[in-house]
């Protein structure tokens, strides 16, 4: 079986609106999945954990995460600083600026794919 490379730009990929704060667009391989977050200031992503590992790089903006099961660490991810997560830690973040974000998942995330991701599709 031959694989070939596949080119894809950001401005090309659809907008996905999940909430008035909180726009996406995914990228997804075999194996690993890459999506562009654009969160306005104030959107809240909600305590949420999954089998994936997430590799979070900020472009530019602010985000606030509490992370573990009490929600009771914070990390403050400034533009160009990386998170690792790892697989099945809880955790939920809060934008604190206008903020343009890249996460990294290994494997896809299912749910983003499927749309049965309604923890992000609140108002």
């Amino acid at each position: 079986m031959t694989t070939k490379a596949k080119l894809y730009t950001w401005d090309d990929m659809p907008l996905e609106n999940m909430n008035p704060l909180l726009d996406r667009r995914v990228i997804s391989g075999e194996r690993m999945m890459i999506a562009q977050v654009l969160l306005k200031k104030g959107s809240v992503v909600p305590k949420h954990s999954h089998e994936n590992e997430q590799i979070t790089f900020i472009v530019s903006g602010i985000l606030r995460f509490l992370l573990g099961e009490e929600q009771d660490e914070e990390v403050i991810v400034r533009s160009g600083s990386v998170l690792v997560i790892p697989s099945n830690l809880p955790h939920s973040a809060l934008a604190l600026e206008d903020t343009v974000d890249v996460d990294i998942f290994c494997p896809p995330r299912e749910d983003w794919l499927d749309g049965s991701d309604d923890y992000l599709r609140e108002d």
